[in-house]
């Protein structure tokens, strides 16, 4: 590696590191001022307060961090343009692509540790995070469907039930039916269903089953009836943000399951996973498009373009959050969700680019 990368990689990676420290207290200031009143409220006990906040930091700079990118490139790419480095460089016969070659070495080695950190370290953050949130800040509002729940929970076997009530593991009008081909063989009723924990068996309330051989019936009734099913309780309803809170492998075996069930969720956690794979991606697009719309001196100084890169960096937030409440209240692809502000930025990049290879 040249003295020139080792100096761009190493000013690239101090810079965007810097401004995390900087901007992370920040968050925790601006999330603390507007929750202060409701962990009053509740008494929310200290620890569980720090552990809130660390466990915030990482889901605020996983949410964030294409921002930091984008500043940080913009601000020292800037920076030493105004000093009339970068003038220097190509003066020197070394290609814009070469110069490109360092930040994209950078951005690597980001895009890495935000791959790992997402798959496996934020989605843990994110269980304690969201339990912390549905037990003190958003009381009232439900974490999972609780009414009217239909759900197949094998490859014969559907269950509905009215309502679920995840605390006391209990469920309402059940029904269970169980299908050979296309022909239903039984049909079971219950009043509710309760799974008993320490026997590890499920109660029926006013049972009644309905079984079908040929043309003839088999009904059997009773009141209590302790039995066994292949479904646990609380897959009827998983919670809504489940699939953030699962890990690479998790993910893909826990949504595997979703579409076998047919959850009404299933756009959310598709969406979940590809944004997995498209926030890294992001890296090296929003630094192509930083390197290429700040490498070069303005008479108007750096403000120009740090006005330009928060500019910039918030509108690309504001894509990737119009898009995921499309996903959410539309038909639009979870893929397109996730990959779509990707591609509107490659597309500016590649122009930023073409401009300043002239």
């Amino acid at each position: 590696m040249r003295i020139l990368d080792k100096y761009i990689v190493s000013k690239y990676l101090t810079t965007f590191f810097v401004m995390l420290l900087l901007f992370i207290p920040i968050g925790i200031l601006v999330d603390l001022s507007e929750k202060i009143d409701k962990l009053k409220e509740f008494e929310v006990p200290l620890n569980e307060i720090v552990d809130y906040y660390l466990n915030f930091v990482w889901y605020f700079g996983n949410t964030l961090y294409p921002i930091f990118v984008f500043l940080s490139v913009i601000w020292f790419t800037s920076k030493i343009a105004n000093n009339s480095e970068v003038t220097a460089i190509l003066s020197s016969g070394i290609s814009f692509n070469r110069y490109l070659r360092p930040f994209m070495l950078g951005a690597t080695v980001i895009a890495l540790f935000a791959f790992y950190s997402g798959m496996f370290i934020v989605p843990e953050k994110n269980k304690h995070y969201n339990e912390f949130q549905y037990k003190y800040l958003k009381k009232g509002k439900k974490s999972r469907e609780t009414s009217k729940i239909y759900k197949q929970v094998g490859d014969n076997d559907f269950v509905y039930v009215s309502s679920y009530n995840p605390t006391r593991e209990m469920a309402y009008d059940f029904s269970f039916e169980h299908f050979e081909g296309n022909t239903l063989k039984y049909k079971i009723y219950a009043r509710n269903i309760r799974w008993v924990n320490n026997d590890s068996i499920y109660r029926l309330t006013d049972y009644f089953k309905r079984s079908f051989s040929n043309d003839n019936q088999i009904i059997e009734s009773k009141k209590l009836v302790d039995t066994l099913f292949s479904f646990k309780i609380n897959e009827l309803s998983t919670l809504n943000y489940m699939a953030e809170t699962q890990n690479f492998f998790e993910l893909n075996k826990f949504i595997k399951q979703e579409k076998e069930s047919g959850s009404p969720l299933i756009n959310a956690h598709l969406l979940v996973r590809h944004k997995r794979w498209s926030l890294p991606f992001s890296t090296f697009i929003l630094t192509l498009l930083a390197v290429s719309s700040s490498s070069f001196k303005r008479r108007e100084g750096m403000g120009v373009n740090l006005a330009f890169g928060i500019i910039t960096a918030f509108t690309f937030v504001f894509f990737d959050k119009f898009f995921t409440v499309m996903v959410s209240k539309s038909n639009l692809s979870p893929f397109l969700g996730a990959w779509i502000p990707n591609f509107v930025f490659l597309l500016l990049a590649f122009y930023f680019l073409r401009h300043a290879k002239k």
